[in-house]
């Protein structure tokens, strides 16, 4: 192999000559192989050894020497022949290759010079771009330190600019604030005015700067002159709201809401100005609307007129009413004491514009006073509304509000107070009670909490009123003189049907509200009425016209009562009931009273059974005839005692029906009793036949 590898530097030979003579070469340095019997193979063990052949019996060559039969060192010696002539055939293949080996080994080096080369090319190129990369790195630490001086240049500018702006007195603001009108502008101007006062008072390093030397005493002159020359002005407006006839609202939302800036200008640089502002507008405010709600007043007075006084009470004989007191009064009035009627309208227009006094004096209109009532609380509640909006628009303050209504409410308290003492009218009271209510709802819709308390004061006085009043009806009955009251006359009463008018009007303002304690004291008037209306009923000589009268005026307080009148009404239904069924009885007694014997005494009985004295034909035979006799004339004059006995016609047919009903029942229990008498089939021929009767009810029964 040396050989060959020096033949390859330095020398050429002939090929064919060459390649036949290294064959032969090689052969001979090679020889033979052989392999020599181990003389040590007798002593090897075989323990293990089929273990090792199940292991191989998988194997293919294993599986094929097996097969054979071939000896291990033959087929050895064969792989090692087939080995060594495989070695053989690659030398011959390198050595075939061995100039293109020389040839190769020649372009490695010449690569290897170009590397080298290129090696230093690129390291010189690596050390200028490190070079240049520590150029750009110092570039780059320049650019960022001028650009961290730029910003600080500029924001130095900026502040600079802005503290200069801020505390400099241009001359044309000057000009504005000291000889300028109070206009638009203007306001403009105080506001960057109020800009810079604020600025050298607030920021700490303004005030130590040298540059506020010199500007502040010409700011503080500016402030005085803006101070003196806006309270001027807004001193002057408010004058303007003392004029007669003058629409405060308007002045306030077109004048003073306009220039409301010149206020948060004093408040904030004139303290004690705005504070001299503030009090002259409550001022003027407080005597304004006082003189105006006094004036109101004084218009509706002569609207107002009088329902009720201290002796229109439910208990009170209609004799002792002055009829010269009541002279200038038109009689119609005089049942709105106890009937709601027409005022119950009132509660549908409460959010109706208020009264103009003059517009209904002049066409001579009289108005209860519920509604003179509403009137003057609806125009509160707008004037306050507006008042309340504006004093928190203007000043930013809602306390002044009551400072500026605690004239008003006055002159409202010191009129309500002069009424109420003399008011007798329950309903009134109880209808501005509802008023009242719906007003407390308005304002809270509204979101206006100004009116809370004087509200909820008014309420507070108007129930103890209510209750006063209610009493003294109540007390009325209970006291009443039976003699005097009393009249010769089954109709019904007037006190009864004063009673039925006035609780009618209380359920009905009360059906929304529910108000137990008016409930629990409409019971004891209805206790106190049942005891007079039997007292006034037992006064008549006769059971049956006590009976009359009572189903009369339970009729009439049962056709009064409101559909929603719940216990009360109930309680007098059942009254009424029961007192039908009396008078029904009394009636039939008057014309039938033998036949109502017999057929409660002995219709019942049986003939046929062992008694003392059986029923007979001769006994019955009386009744029979007597009825048959005159039955119809007997209806007849029942009818007649019907119509004249009740003033409700309808009532009145529904008691004659039901007299005939229970006529006609005692009837048939007569004809019942004489079909089960020995002989009575002889009566037959006097006997009314039961359709006749039916046919007479439904004739009068036609009737309504």
């Amino acid at each position: 192999m040396a050989h060959v590898a020096t033949n390859k530097e330095g020398h050429s030979y002939d090929e064919n000559n060459d390649a036949q003579k290294m064959v032969f070469d090689l052969g001979a340095f090679v020889g033979d192989l052989t392999v020599e019997d181990d003389a040590s193979s007798d002593d090897i063990s075989l323990e293990g050894l089929q273990q090792e052949l199940e292991e191989c019996k998988n194997d293919d060559v294993v599986a094929n020497i097996l097969s054979k039969g071939t000896k291990l060192r033959e087929y050895t010696k064969g792989v090692e022949n087939n080995i060594r002539q495989v070695e053989l055939d690659s030398i011959q293949d390198y050595i075939k290759e061995s100039d293109n080996l020389v040839s190769l080994h020649d372009q490695i080096r010449d690569c290897d010079s170009i590397l080298s080369q290129m090696e230093t090319l690129l390291s010189g190129f690596q050390a200028e771009i490190g070079s240049i990369s520590s150029d750009i790195k110092i570039l780059q630490e320049k650019s960022m330190d001028m650009g961290l001086k730029l910003k600080n240049r500029k924001m130095t500018e900026s502040k600079l600019a802005k503290f200069v702006e801020d505390i400099i007195v241009p001359p044309k603001m000057v000009d504005i604030i000291v000889d300028g009108e109070v206009n638009d502008e203007y306001m403009r101007t105080l506001e960057i005015l109020s800009k810079k006062l604020k600025f050298v008072e607030v920021d700490l390093m303004v005030k130590t700067s040298k540059a506020l030397k010199d500007v502040q005493p010409e700011l503080e002159k500016l402030r005085q002159k803006a101070v003196s020359k806006v309270f001027d002005f807004v001193v002057q407006k408010l004058y303007a709201l003392r004029k007669p006839k003058t629409n405060i609202q308007i002045l306030q939302q077109n004048v003073l809401l306009k220039y409301k800036y010149v206020v948060s200008f004093l408040k904030e640089h004139g303290k004690e100005v705005y504070i001299e502002v503030r009090g002259a507008y409550i001022d003027t405010m407080n005597k304004v609307l006082s003189a105006h709600f006094r004036a109101y007043i004084q218009a509706l007075e002569k609207l107002q007129l009088d329902i009720a006084t201290s002796s229109d009470l439910i208990g009170v004989e209609t004799r002792n009413t002055s009829l010269f007191s009541r002279g200038r009064e038109p009689l119609k009035n005089r049942s709105a004491v106890f009937a709601l009627g027409e005022r119950r309208k009132i509660l549908k227009e409460i959010e109706e514009p208020a009264l103009i006094p003059h517009i209904a004096e002049a066409s001579s209109m009289k108005y209860p006073y519920e509604v003179l009532f509403r009137s003057l609380h609806k125009l509160l509640m707008d004037t306050a509304t507006s008042e309340y909006h504006f004093c928190d628009d203007f000043f930013g303050e809602e306390s002044i509000f009551y400072d500026i209504f605690a004239g008003p409410f006055s002159v409202i308290d010191e009129h309500f107070n002069s009424i109420l003492p003399n008011c007798y009218d329950a309903i009134g009271v109880m209808l501005m009670i509802r008023i009242i209510h719906q007003h407390q709802l308005i304002m809270s819709r509204r979101r206006i909490p100004c009116l809370d308390s004087y509200l909820d004061k008014v309420n507070i006085a108007l129930w103890p009123r209510f209750k006063m009043v209610f009493d003294l009806h109540l007390n009325s009955l209970r006291t009443a003189n039976v003699k005097t009251l009393w009249e010769d006359d089954v109709h019904p009463h007037y006190v009864m049907r004063r009673y039925a008018e006035f609780t009618a009007s209380l359920i009905h303002l009360n059906v929304e509200y529910g108000d137990g304690q008016l409930e629990l004291n409409l019971e004891r008037l209805r206790m106190a009425i049942d005891d007079l209306l039997i007292k006034l009923a037992k006064s008549f000589p006769r059971p049956k016209l006590q009976t009359v009268f009572l189903i009369n005026n339970y009729d009439m307080t049962i056709a009064e009562a409101d559909p929603e009148g719940g216990k009360i009404q109930m309680h007098f239904e059942e009254l009424l009931k029961s007192n039908t069924a009396l008078f029904v009885e009394e009636l039939l007694l008057e014309h039938f009273s033998d036949l109502i014997k017999f057929v409660k005494t002995r219709a019942s009985e049986d003939p046929s059974a062992s008694s003392e004295k059986p029923i007979t034909v001769a006994e019955v035979e009386p009744l029979v005839k007597d009825f048959g006799s005159r039955w119809k004339a007997a209806i007849e004059l029942m009818h007649k005692d019907v119509i004249t006995s009740f003033s409700n016609f309808l009532c009145g047919m529904e008691i004659l029906r039901a007299a005939l009903t229970q006529l006609l029942l005692y009837y048939t229990r007569l004809s019942d009793s004489i079909k089960r008498i020995v002989g009575g089939s002889a009566l037959n021929k006097d006997l009314v036949s039961i359709s006749s009767i039916m046919y007479e009810i439904r004739k009068y029964s036609r009737t309504f």
